[in-house]
């Protein structure tokens, strides 16, 4: 039985290809071997700091070798890592520090200056510059020794994701239901090791563990897409064509602009195998595009909140889909059973919408030092009144279909009460994108001017009766947007979603 996912490592691309280049990033190439040594370099650097065990370590790095040294000695070191966003604004990364409280923060000498600007000075930090020297700081048997003292229910790292105070979220995984999810990944979705993956992902995204232990057990060589390609379509086309990329794991709004810019038609990408997608509903219409472009290739399509560990169901695209049909999110994952509640916490009937839920092994500890948010996100399973047993409410509405599948509505804070009838936004979201030209669509509610709000980018700026017209016959009148606004270009998060608590702000601000 396997206890620590370190262990993917050992038994994994270090026995099998340990000479195979595991990391590319813009500064060069590394193999298993040099990581080997770079990462155990760390976690002796880190254990010299102190004999703590079990505790998030800050990562306070860019994308590139050097975070994934410093995950790997973290976790070598009886520890869980915790990536942040180092362009994020000050006082975010504050509140996550602090909320962690570190005994050490894994950075390099550049970043100096902005961490004690936080109030964390030069005592507090460990260079991973330090650990990736040809000499061997380390004695092997005894750090393996050391991770005896561990158990599969011991975290394994820390994501943050965004909270109502301003603060995010911690959410602690543990090794178990990392091991259940790279385990059954690994049974179901023909992961081979021969994956060369185009990198996007952030390293503080649920996605990038994946692709980490991808690397890491199969041996998959791991490729960091430069900055300057990652935002602009065109230049990202460009990259996947020139490197031997087969393999790539996106959310879904990057690839939707690479379709409206129709750059997949004189592109070569006949070398990849696999397009798997997560974070967002992935409009039928541009999925199409990409599946008539790429015809060799698996597409998959994956769910799931970050206090699952990276997914909770899978839908392995099977069939055809008409553009005006939703994209089931399809089964759950192996040791995971998705309990769907409606309005009165019951199991929600065939066809009927309800609360997405969520039971298994793939829960995540809950939020770090935040008892209280826990307890309203980590809940009795209301179906089992004969003994403790946690559920998470993924504040996502779907239903079951025919087919036995999970089909997703949109959040439930997306669901809204408009003259009487309930409203699911993201549907006319979906409307919306049926109409040629429309490239991107966020529609948001101003509950006190009663108004549903459009935001849609298009070349061009459209008449509202141009668009009224056009969703005429796909959405009822009461579902017609009231307020229409153009804009050449929608606001993105971090993670290259859309970001809707901008477009809330600015509807609010127009009160």
């Amino acid at each position: 039985m396997q206890i620590n996912a370190i262990d993917y490592f050992e038994k994994g691309a270090l026995l099998r290809c340990r000479d195979k280049v595991a990391v590319i990033d813009t500064a060069g190439q590394y193999t298993f071997a040099q990581l080997e040594r770079f990462a155990k370099n760390l976690a002796a650097l880190l254990i010299k700091r102190g004999d703590f065990i079990r505790r998030p370590v800050p990562v306070f790095l860019p994308k590139s070798m050097g975070n994934i040294v410093a995950n790997v000695g973290i976790l070598y070191s009886g520890n869980a890592y915790a990536n942040l966003d180092i362009k994020s604004p000050v006082q975010r990364v504050k509140g996550m520090l602090d909320n962690l409280a570190p005994k050490v923060i894994v950075t390099s000498a550049a970043h100096i200056a902005a961490l004690a600007a936080l109030g964390y000075e030069r005592e507090k930090l460990l260079f991973v510059e330090d650990a990736m020297v040809d000499e061997t700081l380390y004695e092997n048997a005894a750090l393996l020794k050391r991770l005896d003292r561990l158990i599969d229910t011991d975290p394994y790292c820390i994501i943050h994701t965004s909270g109502s105070t301003g603060i995010p979220k911690g959410v602690g995984l543990n090794h178990r239901s990392t091991i259940d999810f790279i385990d059954w990944s690994f049974d179901t979705l023909n992961l081979s090791g021969n994956e060369v993956m185009a990198s996007l992902a952030p390293i503080y995204f649920d996605a990038y563990t994946l692709e980490f232990w991808m690397m890491l057990s199969k041996g998959s060589t791991w490729v960091v897409v430069p900055d300057a390609c990652a935002t602009f379509p065109a230049k990202l086309v460009e990259f996947i064509t020139k490197n031997p990329i087969n393999f790539i794991f996106w959310v879904p709004t990057i690839m939707v602009n690479i379709a409206n810019q129709d750059l997949l038609t004189n592109a070569d990408l006949s070398r990849i195998t696999k397009v798997f997608f997560i974070g967002e509903v992935f409009p039928t219409k541009h999925l199409n595009y990409w599946r008539r472009h790429l015809p060799q290739a698996t597409f998959v399509n994956l769910y799931g909140p970050i206090e699952i560990v990276v997914a909770c169901t899978y839908y392995i695209v099977d069939r055809e889909f008409s553009d005006d049909e939703r994209i089931p999110v399809g089964f759950p994952m192996r040791n995971t059973e998705i309990i769907i509640l409606n309005d009165e916490n019951k199991a929600a009937k065939l066809n009927e919408p309800g609360e997405v839920c969520v039971r298994g092994s793939s829960l995540a500890l809950g939020y770090w030092n935040n008892h209280e948010r826990t307890g309203k996100g980590f809940v009795q399973n209301p179906l089992n009144p004969h003994h403790p047993e946690m559920i998470y409410r993924t504040g996502d509405s779907g239903f079951w279909n025919e087919r036995g599948e999970v089909m997703l509505l949109g959040r439930k804070d997306f669901q809204i009460k408009h003259l009487g009838y309930r409203i699911e936004l993201g549907e006319i979201e979906h409307a919306v994108l049926q109409i040629p030209g429309f490239k991107n669509a966020c529609v948001v509610y101003n509950h006190e001017k009663k108004e549903i709000v459009l935001f849609y980018e298009t070349e061009k700026e459209q008449t509202a009766g141009f668009i009224r017209e056009k969703l005429g016959p796909i959405i009822p009148k009461y579902m017609m947007p009231t307020v229409f606004t153009w804009m050449e270009q929608m606001p993105r998060n971090p993670n290259g979603k859309i970001d809707r608590a901008q477009l809330v702000a600015r509807v609010n601000e127009s009160k």
